[in-house]
């Protein structure tokens, strides 16, 4: 496990940044897992910028993300879908046949699930890209998922609610209650995985990550058991490290 600890956030998106698009150019036709949430804006922002600047080309990538709620339509504002169409597919050049994400608007979730899983388990991701929840969660996997999970429709807890009321003008009412999440066995066939946190809020989950107990209690402790994981933290994320 490869820890890069940084001043700031901007300083955790930029060596981030650098280090998926490094990955791009050394493999053109590389498979990238995606994430959402507060903690990869900064990021994207990056990658698009050094793709108008730089010209770093997406045309031969492919991606997948992690997740997607339940009962949005993928044009929904807070769809994870718009989301990476407002920060990243818009911009760059990436064809969008070769965008996958779960579809949380079907008339079948579970079959949505078993979908996605399939077209996960038929690809390599080369690089995954993750965040950490406060609980420790990766994707939505909530504390006590199994580490062999594969994708599923999944509930999400009242810590991640809360957390994500934010973007729904701050009305937890509004947040969906369940979500399809490539599970923790799904992620940890990725060929390598870069996971950022910044914050306070992030350093005792982080703690756990890095020096606790590898337990279902803490899903994101499943990564201590992946043979090339680099974690990015800020200073505050980093705080309770020994």
């Amino acid at each position: 496990m490869n820890i890069i600890k940084v001043k700031d956030y901007e300083a955790l998106s930029e060596v981030a940044a650098n280090i998926i698009i490094e990955a791009v150019k050394s493999k053109p036709e590389i498979s990238l897992g995606l994430a959402t949430g507060g903690s990869p804006v900064q990021l994207y922002a990056n990658l698009v910028k050094d793709h108008k600047e730089n010209k770093t080309s997406y045309a031969g990538v492919s991606t997948y993300n992690l997740d997607e709620y339940i009962g949005l339509d993928p044009s929904h504002e807070q769809s994870y879908n718009t989301f990476m169409k407002n920060n990243l597919f818009n911009h760059v050049d990436i064809n969008l046949a070769n965008v996958h994400l779960p579809n949380g608007n079907t008339s079948d979730h579970e079959a949505e699930a078993k979908r996605f899983e399939e077209l996960v388990a038929n690809t390599t991701i080369d690089l995954q890209l993750l965040g950490i929840g406060t609980n420790g969660h990766i994707g939505f996997n909530e504390p006590g998922s199994s580490f062999d999970g594969k994708t599923a429709v999944v509930d999400l807890v009242q810590e991640t609610i809360e957390s994500n009321a934010r973007y729904f003008e701050g009305n937890e009412d509004l947040v969906p209650t369940q979500a399809i999440s490539m599970g923790v066995g799904t992620i940890m066939r990725a060929k390598a995985i870069l996971l950022i946190a910044s914050g306070k809020n992030k350093a005792e989950a982080i703690k756990w990550l890095v020096e606790g107990e590898v337990s279902e209690d803490l899903p994101a402790s499943a990564l201590r058991n992946h043979p090339n994981v680099t974690i990015v933290l800020d200073e505050d994320a980093a705080s309770l490290l020994q």
